[in-house]
């Protein structure tokens, strides 16, 4: 078995689930992706993709002149989620090899080598295609099929191939059949593969409509609940502006987001997308059907636009006049055009982010934007030997959801649950989150207080004590409400600065509970952000920290009289660079962002960045970085990039980018981590709001503990991704945990991977990372949402479309 799994795929590739028996294989196409492909009058629906990869190869079988052609999916050891999935095709589909099959070979999109036969006992036109993998070429193709007739010749007439001529081999090729249709035409593929991961284990509510002139399955306009906005009838838009330069205009399909069944479903099947300049730095997207206009906006990031380059799909979400949240999806029919369409489209927001014309930058800066937002692939992946396991399932019920709580002044933590006023009897809510490194203990502000919570052996939180009213240290005055805090000097110290001046910082001594300190940085430079000297600082006597202000990168010293600002360690800009977060590595490496979105690399203070990455225009609201410096996150509203810091080639191979600058033409692509579509437009529905991460971080720990996980909260929902899983490219590599509140701040337990805290608005849980849930319809939902115990919000779908399931195979043909 690991033979074979080494003849197709290599030993650092994903293995074959192969029989346990010896198996002889004689010819072989190492990857590419499966499909079922009907005609678009097909009655029985549309076309599908059964395996996303797979490996197509002849076998030998014991019995003479015998051959089977089998198609098996690729799948990954040590991911059990990968064989939780249930097809009717499972691990692997084998055919018996003879002339009935029409095996040829032909041309897909991009020119990628194709390989179809027909299906055994399928209706007219139905054919198998496997698309081959970008690397494998037309030449390995007709080789593959060459040995394939071969094989037919000898099963047919049964004498050794190797007596077959090329006369003899002409019977089974078949070249007079119809041309092969493309794997995903427009009217083609259904999106199921797009809504699959919503939930593919639940039953199919979708019945199929026989008629004919339809071909795939069609669903009623959804029964709408009283007062609830009919998701397929969108109040009339408002009339796009005149367009002073036309950035594109493509044909598509239009899907909505019906909450309902949980799909998209088609809206009208030729609509133009438009994206136009209407004003200075002002854009417009309208979306116009035969008899209608759908939508018309103005473009902005808070659309959350999200690429599918493999469904050859546009989502978005919006709010039309009549105040209805809904998820658009434009379908394209080839690559070209939707690469076309995201051109134009992050063109029109990268300028009005950045308020500089397109065509000024470089050629380089337009690719790197661009790619960012393709479906990139992770290099350096590392060996499937050197990963480790993945944790268990876990049971809900063994978790406690509230292992600590912090409600205001009147918290008394001996109350049950049931007793406690969820709201406390102040205004305030929780806002602000600090994870000590040196002590098992956590902080988090509520208004003008701080909570303080002790990590116990048995990974629970137990409130410990509670700093309320806090003063100024000299007038005595109430402060205002900390808005950054950060802690300090082997946790004994929290620094802090209020929401009322910006120029100052405060340090509260911890152990006395009180604002001791007032300090000064600069009469003229504000602190916009700070961070500790080295990553792990806090857990050291270090007095000294980082900030940054709109234009400036500086040291503070308490110790200094005056003003803290060092200025022999002061890097200012002419101009206003926008800085809005910082963070730094182990050995006190400096990674800075901007409101623009660049992120520059520091190896020391006061001098010029070693590294600059252009802005993808979207504001960069926090950093981390690994500490050793490889990878660095930044987090945006709608998605997080994970940077690879390590030049993998020229004479500063194996440097990260902090020490050395990198060629101009070898900057590192990003990694973009976003929700796929169906999440996005899931979420949208749930909350009413669009995606808005709070800062994303890794785990961390000293004495080399790696960082594995990724954190990060939007709206009710926690989200982490793994770091094994995203540099293997696997789409969708994150698990999700649902609170009925928003997560006001999160972070990882140090030292650890498998515990977060969060803090809601009244509350602060410590939870297990292993009771976080793939993202599926019920685990978006909720609980309380699946029962019904929740009121609707007076967003579309009601408060029964919980109740509704979705099959594997929804996928619905709607035309308004």
């Amino acid at each position: 078995m690991n033979s074979l799994r080494a003849l197709l795929f290599g030993s650092s590739q994903p293995a074959l689930k192969a029989q346990e028996t010896e198996e002889e294989i004689i010819c072989q196409i190492p990857n590419g992706q499966f499909y079922l492909v009907r005609p678009p009058l097909s009655p029985k629906g549309a076309s599908q993709q059964i395996f996303t990869d797979a490996a197509v190869y002849v076998r030998k079988e014991t019995r003479p002149f015998e051959y089977t052609l089998v198609v098996q999916r690729a799948y990954d050891e040590e991911d059990p989620e990968l064989e939780e999935e249930t097809d009717e095709h499972t691990e692997e589909t084998s055919f018996q090899l003879n002339g009935q099959l029409h095996l040829r070979t032909g041309v897909a999109a991009e020119g990628r080598a194709l390989i179809a036969w027909k299906v055994p006992d399928g209706d007219e036109g139905d054919l198998y295609e496997f698309i081959c993998g970008d690397k494998v070429t037309q030449t390995d193709a007709k080789t593959f099929l060459f040995e394939a007739q071969r094989c037919q010749y000898e099963a047919e007439y049964q004498v050794p191939r190797a007596t077959a001529t090329e006369e003899d081999l002409e019977e089974f090729a078949f070249d007079e059949d119809p041309p092969i249709p493309p794997a995903s035409p427009l009217y083609g593929p259904d999106l199921s593969d797009l809504t699959r991961s919503i939930d593919d284990s639940l039953d199919n509510m979708v019945s199929s409509n026989n008629n004919a002139n339809i071909g795939v399955k069609r669903q009623q306009t959804p029964v709408q609940e009283p007062n609830e906005p009919d998701v397929f009838s969108p109040a009339e838009p408002p009339e796009a502006p005149e367009a002073l330069e036309l950035y594109a205009a493509l044909p598509a399909e239009l899907h909505v987001f019906d909450p309902a069944p949980g799909h998209f479903a088609l809206v009208e099947d030729s609509v133009i997308a438009t994206v136009t300049e209407v004003g200075k730095w002002q854009y417009w997207l309208q979306i116009k059907g035969k008899d209608r206009v759908w939508v018309s906006t103005t473009v902005q990031a808070d659309m959350n636009p999200v690429f599918d380059f493999e469904m050859l799909s546009f989502v978005f979400n919006h709010f039309s006049p009549d105040g209805t949240a809904r998820s658009w999806l434009l379908r394209f029919q080839n690559q070209n055009l939707l690469e076309k369409f995201q051109e134009g489209l992050m063109q029109a927001i990268w300028e009005q982010l950045n308020e500089t014309k397109w065509q000024k930058i470089q050629d380089k800066e337009r690719e790197y934007v661009l790619d960012a937002f393709n479906d990139l692939t992770m290099e350096d992946a590392p060996p499937a030997g050197e990963e480790q396991e993945e944790e268990p399932e876990y049971d809900d019920e063994d978790e406690e959801e509230d292992q600590g709580l912090f409600r205001g002044e009147e918290y008394d933590p001996d109350e049950e649950f049931d007793d406690v006023d969820v709201q406390g009897k102040d205004a305030d809510m929780n806002s602000q989150l600090a994870v000590g490194y040196k002590h098992d203990r956590s902080f988090v502000v509520r208004g003008n207080k701080i909570g303080v919570f002790r990590h116990n052996p048995d990974n629970k939180l137990e409130f410990s004590t509670n700093i309320s009213k806090l003063e100024h240290p000299t007038t005595g005055k109430k402060m205002g409400n900390p808005s950054k805090v950060m802690l300090h000097s082997e946790d004994r110290d929290l620094v802090f600065q209020s929401d009322t001046n910006p120029n100052k910082l405060y340090r509260m001594d911890l152990e006395a509970g009180k604002v001791v300190d007032e300090w000064n940085v600069h009469d003229d430079i504000g602190v916009v952000s700070f961070g500790p000297e080295n990553k792990f600082a806090q857990m050291t006597a270090e007095q000294t920290f980082l900030g940054v202000s709109n234009n400036a990168l500086f040291r503070v010293d308490p110790r200094v009289q005056g003003n803290k600002l060092v200025q022999s360690d002061l890097k200012q800009y002419a101009t206003k660079n926008d800085f809005s977060a910082l963070a730094t590595t182990q050995k006190g490496y400096i990674a800075v962002a901007s409101n623009k979105g660049d992120i520059r690399l520091f190896d020391k203070l006061g001098m010029r960045a070693k590294t600059s990455l252009p802005a993808l225009g979207d504001p960069i609201v926090g950093m981390d970085v690994s500490a050793d410096g490889r990878w660095i996150l930044g987090t945006t509203k709608n998605y997080i990039l994970l940077i690879d810091a390590q030049q993998k080639d020229g004479k500063n191979e194996g440097k990260l980018g902090f020490e050395k600058g990198f060629a101009a033409d070898q900057k590192p692509k990003p990694r973009r981590l976003a929700l796929t579509a169906e999440h996005v437009a899931q979420f949208f529905h749930e909350t009413g709001k669009p995606i808005s991460f709070t800062p994303a971080k890794f785990n961390t720990g000293i004495d080399g503990a790696a960082e594995t996980s990724i954190i990060t909260a939007t709206g009710p929902y926690i989200v982490e991704w793994s770091l094994k899983r995203v540099l293997r490219g696997m789409k969708g590599a994150y698990k999700i945990k649902r609170y009925e509140d928003e997560v006001k701040a999160d972070d990882f337990k140090f030292g650890s991977d498998k515990n977060v805290i969060v803090a809601l608005p009244n509350e602060v849980n410590m939870v297990a990372k292993q009771s976080f849930k793939k993202p599926t319809r019920e685990s978006i939902m909720g609980n309380a949402r699946l029962s019904g115990g929740r009121k609707s919000s007076g967003r579309i779908g009601g408060a029964n479309s919980g109740r509704y399931k979705l099959g594997r195979d929804d996928i619905v043909d709607s035309p308004y």
